[in-house]
């Protein structure tokens, strides 16, 4: 079998670089590290950046992070295809870099949020959430002060249209309303991808969900979908 080869971007501040290794190998991939002022990826199938507070989210969370050494390579893996996923402070770096539309605001409390949330999957075609049922309700863990999604109604109706909306804010039922909204984002959005779908943003945490001691696993169903996804497409090359 394929062994899966993650490579995990460290910028000044991340804090979720340990557990995104840590997580990804226990699903039997490799991982390496790869610090901000590297020029070079490491031949991965996967990018990720992680969650944190890149160069202490100064000016906007990922405004800076954009500019590091590395995002050229990513930006480069990623128009060929390759696979790229930004959790919690990594979302808001995607957007600042373009790979991904709209942006992420304050809260609309105001307030950091740390909780437990359940998530509705919109959309389970994708390399990140095909090992989940579609309308699946899962349980996984925010923590941002910034995860306000917002984009313009031009962008959202696309986003609509091309079903790039893969989670949504919900409650255990999976309704999805205000109510069941934490932080104000635009039709409770918790994760998108790009129109090509080889790239996923997302704030909630997967990898805070994805160990039989932790109180949910729902968050395995994205690194089982990624293993599953990279090995069919290997494959496919054979």
């Amino acid at each position: 079998m394929k062994k899966i080869k993650y490579n995990i971007i460290i910028f000044p501040g991340s804090n979720c670089d340990r557990d995104m290794k840590w997580v990804s190998e226990l699903y039997g991939a490799e991982s390496d590290f790869v610090w901000h002022k590297d020029y070079d990826l490491k031949h991965p199938d996967v990018v990720v950046l992680p969650g944190g507070f890149s160069f202490g989210d100064y000016l906007r969370c990922g405004a800076i992070a954009k500019y590091s050494n590395i995002m050229p390579a990513i930006i480069d893996f990623a128009n060929k295809g390759g696979l790229v996923i930004g959790i919690c402070n990594g979302f808001q770096i995607l957007t600042e870099a373009g790979l991904l539309p709209g942006t992420l605001l304050k809260n609309k409390s105001m307030t950091f949020i740390c909780q437990h949330q359940y998530l509705k999957v919109e959309n389970n075609k994708t390399a990140f959430t095909n090992q989940y049922q579609n309308d699946e309700v899962i349980d996984i863990p925010i923590a941002h002060k910034d995860g306000f999604y917002f984009i313009d109604d031009e962008g959202l109706n696309k986003l609509v249209l091309n079903k790039q909306i893969v989670f949504k804010y919900s409650d255990i039922k999976g309704n999805t309303n205000e109510t069941n909204n934490p932080n104000g984002s635009l039709l409770n959005i918790a994760g998108i991808t790009n129109e090509k779908g080889n790239i996923l943003g997302m704030m909630p945490h997967p990898e805070r969900a994805s160990e039989n001691i932790l109180p949910s696993q729902k968050g395995a169903g994205v690194f089982q979908s990624i293993h599953r996804w990279v090995c069919e497409k290997s494959r496919m090359q054979i």
